[in-house]
């Protein structure tokens, strides 16, 4: 079971490159972010003659994460975190598939720091934070995927002193990633590269993906019952060359 978590960066301007995916790789489940769609625009009927099923939480211009499946529509259990009911950011839409937890999360950035966005960001790992406890507590296999715009380690980066000063790589943001694996998540790129070294995002500015210049924001956290049945995981980073591509590329775990 391949479970690929993409950042398509507008999936109106990138549904060509989605489709094109989704018919050659053939994934079994995919997480999308940052869709900037409405509910009432997103795309259905084109991913459906591709195979797939979908669950959306969109927002117009901003935001938005989707859940696929290879024939099927995955089940949706909560759209959203607990913690602040004001907001109204589509962030986070968590759904049962073929017997397996999967979340779509579209992390805040964070920038400019310090100030109301990186406070939000603070926040809001707080509360994934405790859905991600409740979900260990199930005891049932769980995938947290998505776009967590956080540079865990110094070798998740091209430049650390390039990356310094921004919000993905502050003590804050990572140590709030690093008390989410502390519960017992497996980050499952980081067991198959322990070296760092492997990048999920290359910006479109100053040619950073023909200069390779990039960092390690995607990530799948894996419960213990998936960890158990972890069998490698990767990045089909030619996906990002491709024209008019999404500055990420498709990140994945595959699972017995």
């Amino acid at each position: 079971m391949k479970i690929v978590t993409y950042n398509v960066n507008g999936i109106k301007a990138r549904l060509p490159r989605l489709i094109e995916y989704l018919t050659e790789a053939q994934p079994d489940i995919v997480c999308l972010q940052e869709l900037k769609a409405s509910d009432e625009t997103f795309p259905l009927s084109d991913i459906e003659a591709a195979g797939y099923g979908a669950v959306w939480h969109g927002q117009k211009s901003w935001n938005g994460v989707a859940v696929l499946a290879k024939g099927a529509t995955p089940v949706e259990r909560q759209r959203g975190l607990a913690g602040e009911d004001e907001d109204e950011q589509s962030r986070y839409l968590e759904c049962d598939v073929d017997g397996l937890v999967v979340a779509a999360l579209y992390l805040p950035n964070g920038n400019p720091r310090p100030g109301p966005k990186f406070d939000y960001k603070l926040r809001w790992m707080e509360r994934l934070a405790a859905r991600a406890q409740v979900l260990l507590a199930q005891e049932v296999p769980a995938v947290l995927a998505g776009d967590y715009n956080v540079i865990p380690n110094d070798d998740d980066t091209f430049s650390v002193r390039a990356m310094a000063e921004d919000a993905l790589m502050q003590p804050e943001s990572r140590e709030a990633y690093r008390r989410l694996l502390a519960q017992g998540w497996t980050d499952a790129l980081r067991t198959r590269a322990p070296k760092g070294g492997v990048w999920t995002f290359w910006d479109y500015q100053a040619g950073a993906w023909q200069r390779d210049a990039g960092f390690r924001i995607d990530h799948l956290l894996l419960s213990p019952q998936a960890a158990d049945r972890l069998v490698d995981a990767g990045v089909d980073k030619a996906y990002r060359g491709r024209e008019k591509a999404s500055d990420h590329a498709p990140t994945w775990v595959s699972l017995r």
